[in-house]
């Protein structure tokens, strides 16, 4: 399922191939209403360093640019949701939080692996320690 090694000082974990940029498995999902994508911001470019948050690599030494473009626009609450709740969509979440973001999770539109079990349930204390809010896709609705 995954490994642990350690490339360049830091951790990684090695995860089957996925989302590799050319192939189906990185394309946007069919009934995506793309008029509303303003831009895209990839991830996991670099080879040598793994990348689970949308705004920096695992080491924090490079941007994805995603928090420097929503400062530009003037936008101050994000909401975080999709694959997988305890990797990706934590540490997008954590790094939106510290980047000044009032930042929400998304619960019922996550997913998460529980490598361990509790990752998720840990995942998301540990979103909600750092003042992430939790919330459903239908509080979302009510708002006006």
């Amino acid at each position: 399922m995954s490994q642990q090694i350690f490339l360049n000082g830091l951790p990684q974990t090695l995860w089957p191939v996925h989302c590799v940029q050319g192939t189906f498995g990185a394309e946007l999902a069919a009934g995506l209403r793309r008029e509303r994508i303003a831009k895209i911001f990839p991830k996991g470019t670099d080879p040598v360093t793994d990348s689970y948050s949308g705004l920096f690599d695992n080491g924090h030494r490079k941007s994805t640019g995603l928090g420097e473009w929503l400062k530009e626009k003037g936008v101050t609450e994000v909401f975080v949701c999709g694959l997988v709740t305890d990797y990706c969509v934590k540490f997008t979440a954590l790094d939106a939080a510290q980047f000044g973001f009032k930042t929400h999770f998304i619960e019922d539109a996550s997913q998460g692996v529980n490598l361990q079990p509790n990752d998720v349930k840990n995942a998301i204390a540990e979103m909600n320690h750092a003042g992430i809010s939790t919330v459903q896709s239908s509080d979302l609705l009510r708002i006006k």
